[in-house]
């Protein structure tokens, strides 16, 4: 990627983490309030480090001494994991069997390369604007679902630094949710099935469910821009056989027999939509748009608790991008290729105007408080005050759900 060398990364990340880690908002996160003893010391953080050193099972007594390790180690890649029965860093010393995840955010990773049968401008790790459409329409149909259908409230999406998106659900009980309601939530959630091998990978059947028709709203909005004029999907007779297989075989032989008489794969989409409407109870033109469009999870990286899950604000050691939360307001605006990288946000900081003397701060001031307003020197400070902003609501949330509680048991 131009302006970052992966050679360049261990350079760069002490300047990182010692000046730009938003570690405030994100041991705030992490702590949830500390209505629960030890919550924050039961937690596991994992740390890739140089030459692929990968160190499991930390755990730390604070958030301050997770920033001191931080800063120490200068991790490649930072995961975090679930919260344990016991400090994970103490697992050795209990009895077998009783060292248990007990519970975590559920978390969700969709990843660009799940849909490469799907998608003609990339392929593999690459991305582009055209192909991330797709991850905008992940985002949708799965925030909608989670608020509307499962009553979440309290959820962060998250940019991977590289091929995709995850998802962080925060709300207190679904933390708790054991392995098989979350094995259930990812099942409600999928419509795509089946390997490479399968070619028609959409099935539906009346009545149509709920989910399936709010998500059928969504996705077609963006189905003609993405998928018949980014894509190309109806543009030449190769690509068009595939979506011609995914049709009833009655109106098949017609369709390809007629697909060269149309100009492009606009036109060629409005005519399979005539056919289709003389082949009902057919669902083929929904299960099209739902094949080429519909979001693809993980189901391993969401079902297990003990599942690990790359860090907001970890920066990627391949592309050096970092991993930044998402402005669901601004959606539509969030550009992948154009989050902040460390080699950027570093010129940033050394470049950035020095403060007026009435500015500064008291030279004894505790640290936090500088690297507060280094970050907001740089391009990385939007990104930190949507964080904030998602830690700010959980926090509100958690008073007002104490304030209902004491209000409940007449403690006046």
């Amino acid at each position: 990627m131009a302006g970052f060398e992966p050679g360049s990364l261990p350079d760069l990340l002490p300047l990182y983490y010692r000046r730009l880690f938003p570690y405030g908002p994100y041991g705030r996160w992490l702590s949830y309030g500390v209505v629960v003893k030890n919550y924050f010391q039961r937690r596991e953080f994992s740390f890739t480090l140089r030459d692929d050193i990968y160190v499991r099972y930390q755990s730390f007594n604070s958030p301050q001494e997770l920033e001191k390790e931080m800063q120490k180690m200068n991790p490649y890649k930072i995961d975090v994991g679930a919260v344990y029965s016991h400090r994970p860093s103490q697992r050795n010393t209990v009895h077998m069997g009783a060292f248990q995840a007990q519970e975590k955010e559920l978390v969700f990773d969709i990843d660009m390369t799940d849909y490469d049968d799907v998608r003609r401008c990339c392929s593999s790790a690459e991305i582009c604007s055209k192909c991330w459409t797709l991850m905008t329409i992940a985002i949708r149909v799965i925030d909608r679902a989670l608020v509307e259908d499962f009553g979440v409230k309290h959820r962060l999406w998250v940019y991977s630094g590289r091929r995709g998106v995850h998802c962080w659900v925060c709300d207190d009980s679904v933390r708790k949710w054991s392995c098989a309601m979350r094995a259930a939530a990812v099942e409600y959630l999928t419509l795509v099935k089946g390997g490479s091998e399968t070619v028609k990978k959409v099935n539906l059947t009346d009545p149509i469910h709920p989910f399936i028709s709010h998500s059928l709203s969504l996705v077609e909005p963006y189905f003609e821009e993405y998928a018949l004029v980014g894509q190309d999907i109806l543009g030449s007779s190769e690509s068009w056989e595939k979506v011609v297989a995914l049709v009833p075989e009655s109106v098949r032989e017609s369709l390809l027999r007629e697909f060269p008489k149309k100009r492009d794969s606009v036109q060629r989409w409005e005519l399979l939509k005539k056919k289709m409407e003389k082949c009902k109870p057919s669902h083929a033109e929904s299960e099209i748009m739902l094949q080429y469009c519909f979001p693809r999870l993980d189901i391993n990286v969401s079902r297990g608790v003990n599942h690990l899950l790359k860090s907001p604000f970890s920066v990627h050691p391949k592309t050096g991008r970092v991993s930044v939360p998402i402005d669901l307001r601004k959606l539509e605006q969030f550009d992948p290729l154009a989050v902040p990288t460390i080699s950027c946000l570093c010129r940033e900081l050394d470049t950035a105007p020095e403060e007026e003397d009435g500015e500064k701060e008291n030279e004894a001031e505790p640290e936090p408080k500088r690297r507060t307003r280094d970050y907001k020197k740089t391009s990385l400070a939007p990104y930190v005050r949507v964080f904030e902003q998602f830690v700010e609501e959980m926090d509100k949330s958690r008073k007002g759900e104490l304030l209902k509680k004491s209000d409940l048991q007449g403690d006046f």
